[in-house]
């Protein structure tokens, strides 16, 4: 799965405009990240990866490339 893949599907899930992420991003600046995005969050990395991933895993996120990293 491509960079330009992984930022589709976290703007989907945000509910924000194609083209607005990169991996730079930090999550701070983000109006949507909010607590719904955290569980939004978990939701897809288990149904698209199969990956268990806890909300103390995502609180140690900081930027955009914390959760691309994870997609694999």
């Amino acid at each position: 799965m491509t960079i330009k893949e992984k930022l589709n599907i976290l703007e989907d899930l945000l509910d924000i405009e194609k083209d607005t992420l990169s991996e730079d991003t930090r999550l701070e600046d983000i109006s949507e990240w909010d607590s719904i995005a955290v569980i939004s969050t978990i939701a897809m990395f288990d149904n698209l990866f199969g990956k268990i991933i806890t909300s103390e895993e995502i609180k140690d996120f900081k930027t955009v490339k914390d959760i691309t990293d994870k997609m694999e």
